[in-house]
């Protein structure tokens, strides 16, 4: 099984893909079907019998090349150079491990896992097996972040006193993935500070460059819960609500409405009558106050890097727009940005002149991320020297740390955490 050539001698790299939920199926592997030479899927290994079906004739699999279990598919010695893994948060480590053990190269959803010691794991076992094991943290992959990174880089604002960095997750958002979704509940997913904003933390260290000493948080579910349900209302929207016009959250007039692309994400059968039936069925027909949702709908965390740096975070679910908006303050000047509009602006201290960028509308999701990690780590599998990649596991730990960190300290009322003795008593 080859897994590394040079570029002169370019071939199509063959690909195994598990979990081909909407991250799998609709963020990654469409980028076989743009760049064909580049890229072929030769298996998929998905529970979900629909979800099979749709992607084995999507990339023209044969039914034995489709696999219920990526134990099934591991059993069979399939002549791959990668895999895509995108299962749930809590089935990341099993298959990633087997998938490194068995030879390939991995492209791994975030977050890497809900348990630090089986992301401090993950990083010594691609060490070990001397494989490639890249974190889809697709930010690092924008021409939005990579733009910002540059003006940093250029010198342009001094040195980086503090950074502000807001995440408007956006209210039906919110609703949809976090108080009826797959990660509506830290027990059987992840907290929300390592689910949705690893990314952020993230960022923060991929801007800062520098290590952060100290971090505190504080957040909380503060409005999705039972006391705020309406008196006598049912458990599904479509029960007969007494405040359906009232409440923006009703499921039917939502997911049959203005949120009805939200409903492919939960029902394979888009119309009308499928989708009631979804809503009948599946969680994403309850009221948000009676889901079994735990995890916080806003937090804010603090962060202070080894140069005195500082770092605000601030995370929200009721916000109108789905973006994320930056403020970076240097020694010499400023940069703003916000994500959803790709605009960045500098001002010039000295001079006081403004610049603003505006950049180009994205081809893929997450703002060109999605396509673009594909398409390096594709490049990179095929070089490989045993070197790590922009977002390489051993690179997303620390942030990774930082993000289970935020979430100890906000259990412990804002309690300042050590992040190396944070660190260390994990390892």
């Amino acid at each position: 099984m080859k897994h590394s050539i040079d570029e002169k001698t370019f071939k199509k790299t063959k690909a195994v893909l598990i979990g081909a939920g909407d991250r799998g199926a609709n963020a990654y592997a469409p980028y076989a079907n743009d760049y064909p030479h580049e890229l072929e899927f030769v298996a998929v290994a998905e529970l979900n019998p629909e979800r099979r079906e749709a992607f084995s004739q999507q990339y023209s699999l044969s039914e034995d090349q489709c696999y219920a279990s990526w134990e099934e598919m591991f059993d069979d010695d399939i002549d791959a150079d990668v895999a895509f893994i995108c299962t749930l948060d809590r089935e990341h480590y099993e298959p990633t491990v087997k998938a490194i053990e068995k030879g390939y190269h991995v492209l791994l959803e975030k977050p890497m896992s809900p348990d630090p010691k089986e992301c401090i794991s993950m990083v010594e076992v691609a060490k070990e097996n001397d494989k490639l094991l890249t974190i889809c943290h697709v930010l690092r992959y924008t021409p939005f972040w990579q733009t910002i990174k540059g003006i940093i880089k250029e010198g342009k604002i001094g040195d980086i006193v503090s950074i502000q960095l807001n995440e408007n997750v956006e209210v039906m958002h919110m609703s949809h993935s976090f108080v009826r979704g797959n990660w509506n509940n830290s027990d059987v997913s992840s907290p929300m500070i390592l689910q949705k904003s690893c990314h952020d933390m993230d960022i923060l260290m991929y801007l800062m460059d520098q290590k952060c000493k100290h971090v505190s948080s504080f957040g909380s579910l503060m409005h999705f819960k039972e006391s705020n349900a309406p008196e006598n209302g049912p458990l599904r929207c479509l029960d007969g609500c007494p405040i359906e016009n009232d409440c923006a959250f009703h499921a039917g007039k939502y997911y049959l409405g203005e949120g009805k692309g939200w409903a492919k994400k939960f029902t394979t059968d888009h119309s009308r009558e499928g989708i009631i039936h979804a809503l009948n069925t599946t969680p994403y027909g309850k009221c948000v106050y009676r889901s079994d949702n735990n995890v916080v709908d806003h937090q804010v965390v603090n962060l202070e890097f080894e140069n005195g740096a500082t770092a605000t975070f601030s995370m929200c679910g009721f916000t109108r727009e789905q973006t994320r908006i930056v403020q970076i303050m240097g020694t010499k000047g400023e940069i703003r940005g916000k994500m959803d509009e790709n605009s960045i602006s500098v001002f010039d201290f000295l001079t006081k002149n403004e610049t603003v960028t505006k950049l180009n509308e994205p081809k893929s999701g997450h703002g060109g991320g999605d396509e673009a990690i594909v398409r390096d780590f594709l490049h990179e599998a095929r070089n490989y020297g045993g070197n790590e990649s922009r977002s390489s596991a051993a690179v997303s730990l620390e942030s990774h740390l930082l993000a289970f960190g935020a979430e100890a300290s906000r259990r412990q009322n804002g309690k300042v955490i050590n992040i190396v003795n944070f660190a260390n008593g994990v390892l």
